[in-house]
């Protein structure tokens, strides 16, 4: 018997560090190859760790909650020289520390649905004063303890009332006791969303405009669309904005690039990796549609309706949060009407797309009511000039204001 010490392994996209969300093994527990033994936080997703080798667990290296550097150690287990043996010819021979979601087999794909169902499994707090919150994630009881908040007077805003880390966060910022005193530890996914935005604000000298828009034949389009489809196959509005946000896009090539500041040139992309700004229980993410230019109207719907749905669900795997080209942000769903977002660095562009409501608008001379939205673009100057900018932005209102026309060669 020996002992092996398995090390927190890398977790791709450049991340260097994770959260312990929740162990699977305890001190004592057997373990075998391939075993999922715990679930990490990071900066882009919730990730499922499984282990190389088999025997007994002797330690655990750091408590739910605490932060871990790739490359530390995670789990030492006492096993035979055989397992660990094992280990070194698959490290050997390229297959290292798979995680769940990155495997090689058709087995651990398997495993990774299974457990997945489980952890909707709610497994509440102990009883307080005869009332069980519902939290799943070991990080937001952490934190409600150290901020000595009572879970069980806490409603959740999570999938059958599961308390998340927002709903605590939310909470604290409400209790004057401890407004001046309260200290909420800048980790995980607020951390990886901190350091991009002030990337952002540090390197792209950017520049906002905006236009309002009359998108009462938008709404009128979406409706004349979907009434040609089935029932299962509906066109969202942000499917059909993201449609026109990309044949704008091919007009003004420009604004789907980056500057690389190393060589000193703009890269100019020939294809269109569309992100999605995406508010999830877990904070702000910006899941990727690779190649969303090539794709129907169906099919673009489609794939902003299953992505987004993993992203609030935390499933989406690390890669499928980065590498977009262009980013289109629906702040209109939280109610308001402007906004000037911040550059999804390392993108030179953003487009926004505000609530729809009633307003008074001039139609041919008349005074009319309309669903009017107000749409904004932030630009990287670097990138190209106000010209350009505004020229998009209002192709992009015309083809907001007269839908059909471009639908129809799409």
């Amino acid at each position: 018997m020996s002992d092996q010490v398995f090390l927190l392994p890398d977790l791709g996209e450049g991340l260097t560090e994770a959260d312990i969300a929740e162990w699977k093994v305890r001190v004592g527990d057997t373990v075998t190859i391939d075993q999922v033994v715990v679930e990490v936080e990071t900066a882009k997703a919730a990730v499922e760790v499984p282990i190389p080798f088999e025997g007994t667990v002797i330690s655990l290296h750091g408590d739910e909650g605490s932060t871990l550097q790739v490359g530390t150690p995670l789990i030492t287990v006492s096993g035979t020289p055989a397992a660990h043996e094992q280990y070194r010819e698959e490290e050997q021979a390229g297959s290292g520390n798979v995680l769940i979601g990155y495997g090689t087999s058709e087995d651990t794909r398997r495993r990774r649905r299974r457990v997945g169902v489980t952890r909707e499994v709610t497994r509440p707090e102990p009883e307080r004063a005869g009332v069980a919150p519902r939290v799943i994630s070991p990080v937001v009881r952490n934190l409600a303890r150290q901020n000595d908040l009572d879970l069980s007077r806490l409603p959740g805003s999570g999938p059958g009332g599961v308390i998340n880390r927002a709903d605590v966060e939310k909470a604290l910022a409400a209790t004057p006791e401890t407004a001046d005193a309260q200290r909420i530890p800048i980790k995980g996914l607020r951390k990886a969303v901190a350091d991009k935005l002030s990337t952002s604000r540090r390197e792209i000298p950017d520049a906002t405009t905006w236009v309002d828009v009359d998108a009462t034949g938008l709404l009128a389009a979406r409706r004349a669309v979907n009434a040609a489809l089935d029932a299962d196959t509906g066109v969202s509005l942000m499917g059909l904005l993201a449609r026109l946000a990309l044949a704008a896009l091919k007009q003004y090539p420009e604004l789907n690039s980056t500057v690389d500041t190393e060589r000193n040139e703009i890269v100019r992309y020939g294809y269109v990796h569309l992100g999605i700004a995406a508010q999830t229980p877990r904070g702000l993410v910006v899941p990727v549609i690779e190649k969303a230019d090539s794709l129907t109207t169906v099919e673009l719907a489609r794939q902003l309706r299953d992505t987004t749905a993993l992203a609030r669900e935390g499933t989406l795997p690390p890669a499928r949060l980065t590498g977009g080209t262009f980013t289109l942000n629906n702040y209109g769903v939280f109610g308001v009407d402007g906004s000037t977002p911040i550059i999804n660095h390392p993108e030179a562009a953003i487009l926004g797309v505000g609530r729809i409501i009633d307003k008074p608008w001039v139609v041919d001379g008349q005074l009319a009511v309309r669903k009017v939205t107000q749409v904004s673009l932030s630009f990287d100057h670097r990138v190209c000039d106000g010209g350009v900018a505004g020229g998009f932005l209002r192709l992009f209102a015309d083809y907001l204001e007269n839908p059909i026309t471009v639908l129809g060669r799409l």
